[in-house]
């Protein structure tokens, strides 16, 4: 029996905006099917760079292919949850820790794609403006992301 049963885990997520016919920014999230708002974002894969992995995922989750990475920003959050249901007997099964400490690395993207093909990762998506998107992500260090990500848009796009 393990006394400390702890898994550390790395992923790589993406803020994603789009310019609508207005030329206003909006934001991608995606609903989880535990209930929670968040932007797209998946682990590293052995032998990948962070940038390959965001590709990746991005196209798993979302089916957006056309992604222009934006230069300058990268941010990241850290915190803890213990796995239940399905990823807890994976888990088990695997022989990973129950209790995980996870990383998540984040860029910005831009894209011009409007249709978004969701995994089944996800229930549902939006494409939300910053203050509905700030009010819509579920958890404080998900609003902070999009609160830094936002600050670097203005200063850093004049177009």
């Amino acid at each position: 029996m393990k006394i400390f049963n702890l898994s550390f885990e790395k992923s790589v997520g993406a803020v994603i905006f789009r310019r609508n016919e207005s030329d206003e920014k909006e934001f991608l999230l995606l609903h989880y099917p535990s209930g929670h708002w968040d932007f797209p974002k998946g682990h590293i894969e052995k032998d990948e760079t962070e940038k390959e992995t965001l590709r990746r995922e991005i196209i798993e989750e979302t089916g957006i292919i056309e992604l222009n990475i934006i230069a300058g920003f990268k941010d990241y959050i850290r915190y803890f949850y213990q796995a239940n249901g399905d990823e807890r007997e994976e888990r088990i099964k695997n022989g990973n820790g129950l209790n995980v400490f996870k990383k998540v690395v984040y860029y910005i993207a831009e894209t011009k794609e409007i249709s978004i093909i969701i995994s089944d990762e996800h229930i549902n998506f939006e494409w939300l403006n910053y203050e509905k998107a700030v009010a819509r992500i579920t958890f404080e260090n998900g609003r902070n992301v999009l609160r830094k990500a936002d600050v670097f848009l203005e200063k850093n796009l004049h177009n």
